[in-house]
């Protein structure tokens, strides 16, 4: 069975025999592991300056990047980082990883078409217009719902190259969501319903990232119809047990490895921590193994490392 195969068995909540699959949303620390950047923080300014031979070398080194970090650390799915973000770029990557290693890898690419926690220089308004201007940011959200679309629409005629959309809007801090149930059922949840809908018409799959405390709008995100979703944020004080008793099998989960252990904990608690994720992810199918959030810049990378051995020695179904 291929890593992909194997993921989308986990995404379907089938029950599975080796190690439980593996996957980060983003794997940031390639510089690290490899003495190469990542791709978002390359810059492509020039890009439409460059040759076509000189775009395709930059195109096959960042799909090699990609490969290269789902080899190393066992990883069952990429997330792409197309540079830059444009449709052409996109397909060329996608052709590109494809190319390099079959259908080996469950592909996904960012795709949500729902508002999120805004940037600090913008909440107050973004705040005020909720209450003070329904029209104007319902048909907002609809322009984002349906720019996600017509980009999967356009994606589904290559059948083949892209599985599924990671869905990466936040919704909440570690202490509460930031758009309350009531905000979130008028603005949020009618367009990810009909986004993740239309995923799924089109023949994707659909993964819904959130970190902080969802617990509060758990029930709606679940009733939108999502294939799993990740981060189970231990930080906000989200635990599997928790979560399992209300999603009752509707979906995979994804995470619950403690970001912030893993960071500035002890090596003790972050081997206590990751194994009580295995435990507890394990007691069920349907379940991918990550951190919390992802392997982001500043995290060290043995840490990450010490995580990936555990896995690796520990994390395998009878």
């Amino acid at each position: 069975m291929t890593e992909r195969e194997r993921f989308i068995r986990a995404l379907r909540r089938q029950p599975l025999t080796g190690h439980v699959p593996h996957f980060e949303l983003e794997f940031f620390l390639t510089m690290e592991a490899f003495g190469r950047i990542h791709a978002s923080q390359r810059q492509y300014a020039q890009w439409n300056q460059m040759s076509r031979h000189e775009q395709v070398l930059h195109i096959q080194d960042n799909a090699d990047l990609h490969i290269k970090v789902a080899q190393r650390y066992h990883h069952s799915a990429i997330l792409i980082h197309p540079a830059p973000w444009e449709d052409g770029a996109i397909l060329d990557m996608l052709k590109a990883i494809r190319d390099q290693s079959g259908d080996e890898y469950f592909i996904m690419m960012h795709g949500d078409p729902t508002f999120d926690i805004p940037r600090g220089d913008n909440m107050m308004e973004f705040s005020a217009m909720l209450y003070e201007e329904p029209e104007e940011m319902h048909r907002r959200a609809r322009a984002r719902l349906d720019e996600n679309l017509r980009r999967a629409e356009w994606m589904a005629k290559y059948p083949g190259l892209l599985d599924g959309f990671a869905l990466c809007s936040d919704y909440c801090f570690n202490t509460n969501p930031f758009f309350s149930p009531a905000i979130f059922a008028e603005f949020i949840a009618p367009y990810l319903k009909e986004g993740i809908e239309a995923y799924h018409q089109m023949g994707f799959f659909a993964i819904k990232h959130t970190d902080g405390n969802i617990m509060p709008i758990l029930e709606q995100i679940v009733e939108c119809g999502p294939d799993a979703l990740h981060s189970l944020d231990p930080q906000g004080g989200v635990t599997i047990p928790a979560v399992r008793e209300i999603t009752k099998g509707r979906l995979a989960l994804i995470g619950n490895v403690n970001c912030g252990l893993l960071q500035t904990g002890t090596e003790e608690e972050c081997i206590a921590d990751v194994r009580r994720a295995l435990r507890e992810g394990m007691q069920e199918p349907g379940y991918i193994f990550s951190t919390s959030n992802c392997a982001y810049t500043g995290l060290p990378l043995e840490r990450y490392e010490l995580m990936h051995r555990i896995w690796w020695e520990e994390g395998i179904y009878a």
